[in-house]
């Protein structure tokens, strides 16, 4: 024990003593404590591992789309005109023979009027070249003509023929342009958009209105290029409705886009369906999943993954002397709950798969189970778009 008493009536005033009671102080507090308490070790950490081993895995590649025709026509009047109805909206269901909207028809009435009438005045001369003709051919056989008098009537004759048979061409092409201010689809379909109004004047040729063809539809996917590098193993989609996951369908890839979209940096894909149900209508929102050809791969829970050097690296321990080390691997697919390595890790090498926060290289640890094999999750779903 140190004298209190006597270290406070002599003070700190040589050094040398000051530090020798410094120095007895912790010595006297250690000689008072137990002696298991002093000689105890420090106990080792407690590790979950799992035998990594080979497992047969088929992921899924996942992605979103919508329902859009495998045909679309672009409507256009076939004559200028300022438009005078408008007779559908978007959305209608249309058929080839319906009248779509309507021009004003002034213009076009006077030119049919025209026609008509040249048609008409065209009719009469030819009746009297008929007539004139028919006297000369009589006059002639009873000898009461010339002959070039004759042949100037049956020229007359073959002249106002081929006047009503122009006249009766442009008449034709008159009504044909009076039926032109009404605007048909020619096929059944649905009205995707319009750009026209009352009052507008538009052009020949100038589309006004987009329909969705009846018939089969396509489900329309955006996807990575990358993941085209390796498509799946078979070109079956199984496609399902969005907003009902009960209502699916199955299609096959129909169409590759041959070029990236520049905005977005994905590939257009087409799977045509072999039957769309009813709730599958234009633009509906589906989901398309796609198979890749199964393989070798090691499966590991998300709790072995640990980051080493700035790579993807787990836990290795040594059965022989019970020591861990990070390990570098490489990354096959990610899951929800699983990591697939597609090398790193040998088969039979025993994987730490709870208790990493805290080992460090070469650190001795206690197993306190042991897992046969990998975990049951082997499906690694792929979501794009």
């Amino acid at each position: 024990m140190v004298d209190w008493m006597i270290v406070r009536r002599r003070g700190c005033g040589a050094a040398s003593l000051c530090a020798a009671i410094l120095t007895a102080i912790p010595s006297a507090r250690a000689a008072g404590e137990p002696a298991a308490t002093r000689s105890a070790t420090p106990a080792l950490a407690l590790v979950r591992t799992v035998v990594a081993r080979p497992t047969t895995i088929a992921s899924d590649l996942i992605f979103t789309g919508d329902i859009q025709a495998q045909s679309q026509v672009n409507v256009a009047f076939r004559t200028n005109g300022k438009i005078a109805k408008r007779l559908v909206e978007v959305g209608d269901h249309v058929s080839a023979d319906q009248v779509l909207a309507k021009l004003d028809p002034q213009e076009q009435r006077a030119n049919l009027n025209n026609a008509q009438a040249a048609l008409t005045s065209a009719e009469a001369l030819l009746t009297q070249a008929k007539l004139n003709f028919k006297r000369q051919e009589q006059l002639l056989s009873n000898g009461y003509t010339t002959r070039p008098s004759y042949d100037d009537a049956e020229q007359q004759l073959r002249t106002t023929q081929a006047s009503v048979d122009s006249a009766r061409a442009a008449l034709g092409t008159a009504e044909e342009q009076f039926s032109y201010t009404d605007l048909k689809a020619g096929v059944d379909g649905i009205v995707l958009s319009r750009t026209f109004e009352m009052g507008q004047v538009v052009q020949s040729g100038q589309t006004v209105l987009a329909l969705a063809q009846d018939g089969p539809r396509d489900a329309v996917f955006n996807i990575f290029e990358a993941v085209l590098a390796a498509p799946p193993e078979s070109k079956t989609v199984e496609v399902t409705l969005q907003a009902d996951p009960r209502v699916r369908a199955v299609g096959r890839v129909r169409e590759i886009s041959p070029s990236v979209d520049a905005a977005s940096g994905t590939v257009r894909v087409k799977v045509g369906l072999d039957e769309t149900p009813q709730a599958m209508g234009l633009g509906a929102v589906v989901i398309g999943t796609g198979k890749f050809r199964p393989r070798q791969a090691v499966v590991l829970p998300w709790s072995a993954l640990y980051r080493w050097e700035n790579g993807p690296a787990v836990w290795i321990r040594d059965a022989a002397n019970g020591t861990v080390n990070p390990r570098p691997v490489a990354i096959e697919r990610y899951g929800p709950n699983t990591i697939a390595l597609k090398g790193g890790i040998a088969p039979g090498e025993e994987v730490v798969v709870a208790g990493i926060q805290l080992l460090r290289p070469g650190q001795t640890v206690e197993v306190a189970q042991t897992l046969e094999g990998t975990v049951p999750e082997a499906k690694v779903p792929e979501g794009t778009r």
